[in-house]
């Protein structure tokens, strides 16, 4: 097994390494000897053997064997051709091979360039006189659509038009065309209103978290027509009915998209009752399909939890509507609904901002409709109030119900405290002592 060894003198002392596998055993005949070695050093992967000069033979020869194989060495250090070895290297320097100065090298350099072994250095070019370099002009682009254009470069004029007839942008100051050959990235068919246009549309519906499967999949319609208009016949009546039917049955795969499908329903019923807008069923569908994913629903009512998550979609969007509102929407009493609302924020880590007045001013003044410049005041009022640190451990509806009372008296459009109330869903009492509270401490004069 070839193997690398190396010597060096360190004064008097010859140090030699012998270098193999760190798995490799190796047995040398000149440890026999141990008067000719003064110290020996043992690593996983090589020997280290300290000899003073003086004991070494000048014409001895090292006998090695490792791993079954033998190889001789003379003291001399000469291996054989497929073994790597070094000379000797002191640590004293020697002085015959002392680098030469930068003088010498100098000189070298011209000896070896007169002689035209190496090429002459190139002397830098320096002009007589200072040359003007003239910057090249740049040609600017034309404007593209890809551009945004915000004046007429013309005369300065931002009321720009776009005329998709000719597709250029027009000028209207003075009809310069600002940018032409503009592409249409619209549909190639035109549409006069919105029934054409949702006939013509090639795109289904966007999707939606409303329903089960984000509303991606494909419906059969139950109109026994073709697309033409006209009436099947009795066997394909048949056949579409079957497919209808294992459509239906396909579109939900197992017990978690059946509650799903339910919850999402009934999610959308109660919307419709309570007129709520579409961002508000999304954020309920989201809240929804959060609380089947953390596996709450398992041993409560459907109905209860879809009751509970409208009203967090509607206290995060920040529109007013009121604990008592849902439950008689959705037929739920109205502690089971707390219940549950209490339960999805604790499990779902929301965090819920507390209600305030001035959301339930206007939905007062819509369902009494009212004027705007009553909302305005009403408006008015909260804000000072709040300054004033009047609505801290008050009733969101009363301090509310109270500022539209005292807002439709001082503009004349007077609403008595009973039908304040039964929008408000709050007494008349209530009304009446944060009417006397605001009052007092706003100092306003209120006629009756």
């Amino acid at each position: 097994m070839p193997f690398n060894y190396s010597a060096k003198k360190v004064k008097d002392t010859v140090i030699l390494d012998f270098s193999f596998s760190p798995t490799s055993t190796a047995d040398f005949d000149f440890l026999k000897r141990p008067d000719y070695f003064s110290e020996i050093n043992f690593f996983p992967d090589k020997i280290q053997i300290k000899v003073p000069e003086k004991k070494l033979p000048p014409n001895s020869q090292l006998n090695m064997k490792i791993d079954d194989w033998h190889q001789t060495l003379s003291l001399g250090f000469r291996s054989a051709p497929h073994i790597v070895s070094k000379n000797y290297e002191t640590e004293t320097p020697d002085i015959s091979h002392k680098p030469p100065e930068e003088s010498s090298v100098e000189e070298i350099e011209k000896r070896l360039i007169d002689q035209k072994v190496l090429p002459a250095p190139e002397e830098e070019y320096k002009p007589r006189y200072p040359q003007v370099v003239q910057k090249p002009k740049i040609k600017k682009p034309p404007v593209t659509e890809l551009q945004k254009v915000y004046s007429c470069p013309e005369c300065g004029s931002t009321k720009l038009i776009r005329d998709w007839e000719v597709h250029e942008i027009v000028c209207t100051g003075c009809g310069f065309v600002v940018a032409e050959k503009l592409a249409d990235r619209g549909p190639e068919w035109r549409a006069f209103d919105k029934e054409q246009r949702e006939k013509r549309a090639r795109a289904g519906a966007p999707q939606t978290y409303t329903i089960h499967d984000k509303g991606l999949t494909t419906v059969i319609d139950w109109h026994d027509r073709d697309i033409f208009g006209k009436k099947l016949a009795p066997g394909q009546k048949a056949q579409i009915y079957r497919l209808r039917k294992w459509n239906r049955r396909m579109r939900v795969r197992d017990g978690s998209e059946r509650n799903l499908a339910f919850a999402l329903s009934d999610i959308s019923k109660i919307g419709n009752s309570l007129s709520l807008p579409k961002n508000i069923l999304e954020t309920a569908s989201v809240i929804y399909r959060k609380a089947i994913k953390e596996r709450l629903i398992r041993g409560r009512s459907i109905q209860g939890v879809t009751a509970a998550a409208i009203y967090v979609a509607c206290r995060q969007c920040e529109l007013a509507r009121t604990l008592d509102e849902i439950a008689q929407a959705s037929n739920v009493n109205k502690k089971e609904v707390a219940r549950s609302y209490r339960f999805l924020v604790k499990e779902l880590d929301y965090f819920i901002s507390p209600l305030k007045p001035g959301q339930y001013v206007t939905k007062f003044s819509n369902q009494l409709t009212m004027q705007g410049k009553v909302e305005d005041i009403a408006h008015k009022i909260i804000t000072v109030a709040k300054e004033e640190r009047l609505t801290s451990g008050r009733g969101p509806t009363g301090i509310a119900a109270a500022a539209s009372y005292i807002a439709s008296v001082l503009t004349g459009e007077k609403k008595t405290q009973r039908e304040i109330a039964e929008i408000a869903q709050v007494t008349e009492v209530t009304i009446r002592n944060r009417y006397k509270e605001l009052v007092n401490r706003l100092q306003f004069i209120v006629s009756l």
